[in-house]
């Protein structure tokens, strides 16, 4: 019934009102308020009004109630859960957030768009993000998918990206063409409720482009799709009006402006005053409050500094591009000079382009940007460099690793251009999106961004002996670099340098094929190189320079590395896929000086038949990050000298393909150990338990191994500091753990885990459990899974989210959320 309904509503909104005011902003407080009295007002309404009345609207009511009911309820949960585990990066206004998310859940089961305007910055990809995340949407869609859309959009590209978000890319797929993604896709959305999130549309081609890639059905699916322009909103859904972004009230933005400066509401009494200026003077734009938050968090606090920034960022107009430029700027100008040239290095990546953390800090050092500091490694001197911007909020955080850092990141686009902007007034680096007919011939550029293809063939430019770094992200066109030029030249390569000049060339990255010159060891600058290739020559031992090289490879044949590699004593990174190192054990005597101990080598991967003599260790004393491949089903232990890896001193991370089925006889691991991936073998307990006693072990990943009888059982004190579990097409029926294992546990992950019945009753036991993943698991392991969420709380623990990807019976899963939500 209607009035039921309207009571049980009511109900949530008075304990919404009792909860710890800490969730509720002012505005939510009375928005709340003013709900319960329309609240009342309709239950007096109902029980005045004739049976004809009643009838006619009590269904809707009913309904709305319940939407209204779960929208409040989950939208509570979310704040609670976001406070508890981290500070939100911006603070999503209510109304919005209520908007978008009623309109996404309404009754109408028709495919629907729903577009949110707004200028750049107002946080229309924060809300998207929040709006997705949100428990409640990721349990009223089937499927969801998100892709970014960049002002020069290739619609491969999000093919791609909509099919990795909905865990169904694989390798192959980068080989398909557009109408296979595009069949693939429609494919996987066909006969499912679906989420669809286009961020950040520029352009009303884009929706022809890609409007027939998404099934018309009646199952209730969605597109939420953000865009700056009205008539682009107006042409996509021309039927419902677009949601329009509102500006920060002066109090809503004094919040988030004290949440970036101090960590939480609170300001000085002495500075009070000049903070809601400052905010006043950013007028309502959450990333212009975020940015002077950010300047402000790692500046002195006096009264004098202060009203400097506050004078600095006025205006006399309304927020304007322009207005919005000159804050964007005083930030940027107000940073250390060791900060400025790695964000301005940021503008080199292209627009919504994920840049790997792990490989823009090897470009930094390469570059010869960052500082040493005494005797700490200049990787991780980068690191400290770019957290530091990242809490100073010019960088945004994409992704994070199974060990809570950063995987990936992004800048926006209004950042983006400033960087692109200043940097090509100081002549740091030029970006080029398909002509270079604006560089002028003989300006000294050293680094040149090639995003689109340039079409003209002014080689004169990129040959000039002045580039010292070239990173090409167009993957559609490979690049040769032939010293010297061929007769014939092929069109599809772009020629970047010419015999008769000497190559100073430091950074080569390119996203395609690179064709390697036989006249490689003129690159003698040469100290980053990333590409895809399908072979090394053997001069590149002349580099001796080179500190990282990363080769893609489009084949798993093995590639034998020279001897060579062993006379290259600057390397610190090696990424070779599927590559065979030479046999050092036929090196001359100890005083054979050709071949070096590399100091400097931390990564090395991946390494098929790895023969881990004690030569080998010497010569790779430093090394933190291994990744080896047995192809030998049967393998020698004494010939592959497993058991030497315990010699690793400073070894933390390690990668291990084909384990065979006697792992761990005779082996020891390093104790510095952090993280541990096994991949495709048999365990038995004593191999598990031997995994489980290494002290500083915060990661273990297992992906398709087999269990001993299918069964794991913990011992008393194992996995003490590990924070994150992986379980990945494993064999496994039973799992026993005892209660003093996984103390520190924060994430676990199940995926494909078919055979597996359910989590252990013991796990909701750990107070620092903070997720639980589940990705095409049974009933039964989703059941276990709600079950110990349920718990957690009554035991005085933070919210725990249970994150369900895709599940083998979902109908089990439907009937005990609709139990869940609406009762």
């Amino acid at each position: 019934m209607a009035y039921a309904a309207l009571r049980s509503l009511a109900q949530i909104l008075h304990q919404t009102l009792n909860r710890d005011h800490q969730y509720l902003i002012l505005d939510e407080k009375q928005q709340i308020e003013s709900l319960v009295e329309k609240v009342s007002s309709i239950q007096d309404f109902l029980e005045n009004s004739s049976q004809k009345i009643k009838q006619h609207l009590e269904r809707k009511i009913r309904d709305a109630s319940y939407i209204a009911e779960d929208i409040i309820e989950s939208h509570i949960t979310d704040r609670i859960r976001s406070e508890s585990a981290s500070r939100p990066s911006t603070l999503v206004s209510f109304d919005d957030f209520m908007d978008i998310k009623a309109r996404l859940v309404r009754e109408s089961s028709e495919l629907e768009i729903v577009s949110m305007v707004g200028m750049s910055g107002i946080g229309k990809t924060n809300l998207a993000k929040q709006v997705y995340h949100d428990s409640y949407i990721v349990h009223h869609f089937q499927t969801r998918a998100w892709a970014t859309i960049s002002r020069n959009y290739n619609v491969q590209e999000i093919l791609l990206n909509l099919l990795n978000s909905m865990g169904e890319l694989t390798s192959k797929m980068h080989e398909m063409t557009s109408e296979l993604l595009k069949e693939r896709l429609y494919t996987n959305l066909n006969y499912q409720r679906y989420l669809i999130v286009l961020d950040d549309v520029w352009d009303t081609k884009f929706w022809d482009d890609v409007k027939q890639l998404f099934p018309i059905d009646k199952k209730g699916s969605r597109i939420l799709m953000t865009t700056r322009l009205e008539n682009v909103a107006n042409y996509a859904n021309s039927c419902s009006p677009p949601h329009h972004m509102q500006f920060l009230s002066d109090s809503d933005g004094l919040i988030l402006f004290c949440e970036k400066v101090f960590g939480k509401y609170y300001c000085p009494l002495n500075l009070k005053e000049i903070g809601e200026k400052i905010v006043q003077h950013c007028q309502g734009l959450p990333l212009a409050i975020v940015l002077i938050g950010g300047l402000l968090s790692k500046a002195t606090r006096t009264e004098h500094y202060w009203n400097y920034v506050a004078e600095n960022v006025s205006s006399e107009t309304t927020l304007t591009h322009e207005h919005y430029s000159k804050i964007l700027s005083f930030s940027y100008k107000h940073l250390p000079s060791h900060l400025k040239w790695c964000f301005l290095y940021m503008g080199i990546f292209p627009e919504d382009y994920n840049i790997h953390v792990s490989k823009l800090v090897k470009l930094w050092v390469a570059e010869g940007i960052v500082k040493p500091v005494g005797s700490k490694l200049l990787e991780d001197v980068a690191e400290e460099y770019f957290l530091d911007l990242v809490e100073r909020e010019l960088i945004l955080i994409h992704k994070k690793k199974s060990n809570g850092k950063i995987k990936t990141c992004r800048i926006h686009d209004f950042v983006r251009d400033l960087c692109v902007r200043e940097a090509q007034k100081e002549k740091f680096f030029h970006v080029t999106n398909g002509s270079l007919r604006d560089i002028q011939e003989g300006s000294s550029i050293h680094r040149v961004s090639i995003h689109r293809n340039t079409k003209s063939r002014n080689d004169k430019i990129l040959s000039s002996p002045q580039v010292r770094s070239l990173l090409n992200f167009d993957r559609e066109v490979p690049v040769a670099v032939p010293l010297p030029v061929p007769k014939k030249s092929n069109k599809k390569f772009l020629f970047l340098f010419r015999k008769q000049q000497k190559t100073l060339l430091r950074v080569l990255h390119q996203e395609g094929r690179l064709e390697f010159p036989n006249e490689v060891a003129e690159w003698v600058d040469l100290r980053y190189l990333d590409c895809i290739s399908i072979h090394i020559p053997s001069s590149i031992s002349k580099l001796q320079n080179l500190q990282t090289i990363i080769l893609r490879r489009d084949m798993r044949r093995p590639l034998y590395l020279s001897l060579d590699i062993w006379k290259m004593p600057q390397l610190r990174h090696v990424l070779l896929e599927y590559v065979i190192l030479p046999d050092l054990s036929s090196v001359g005597t100890e005083g054979d000086r050709s071949v070096f101990i590399l100091e400097n080598l931390q990564t090395l991967s991946l390494v098929m038949n790895f023969r881990c003599t004690e030569e080998v260790i010497k010569r790779i004393p430093n090394i933190k990050k291994l990744g080896i491949h047995y192809k030998d089903e049967e393998m020698d232990l004494g010939y592959y000298c497993r058991n030497n890896l315990v010699h690793l001193r400073k070894l933390e991370s390690l990668k291990w393909i084909n384990l065979g089925y006697s792992f761990l006889m005779n082996l020891s691991f390093p104790t510095s150990l952090k993280k541990l991936t096994l991949v495709k073998g048999l365990l038995s307990l004593e191999d598990i338990s031997i995994v489980g006693s290494l002290p500083n072990l915060q990661v273990l990943k297992l992906r398709s191994i087999a269990f001993f009888r299918q069964n794991w059982i913990t011992n008393a004190g194992e996995f003490l500091q590990l924070k994150y579990l992986l379980l990945e097409n494993i064999a496994l029926e039973g799992w026993r753990v005892d209660p003093t294992c996984f103390p520190k546990l924060e994430s676990l992950v199940l995926r494909d885990c078919y055979d597996f019945v359910q989590i252990p009753d013991e796990i909701k036991e750990i107070p620092t459990l903070r997720l639980i993943e589940l990705n095409g698991c049974g009933g039964s392991v989703l059941t276990s899974a709600m079950d110990i969420q349920e718990e957690q709380p009554r035991l005085g623990y933070d919210v725990l989210q249970v994150l369900i990807v895709n599940s083998i019976n979902r109908t089990q899963l439907c009937n005990r959320l609709h139990d869940r939500f609406l009762f």
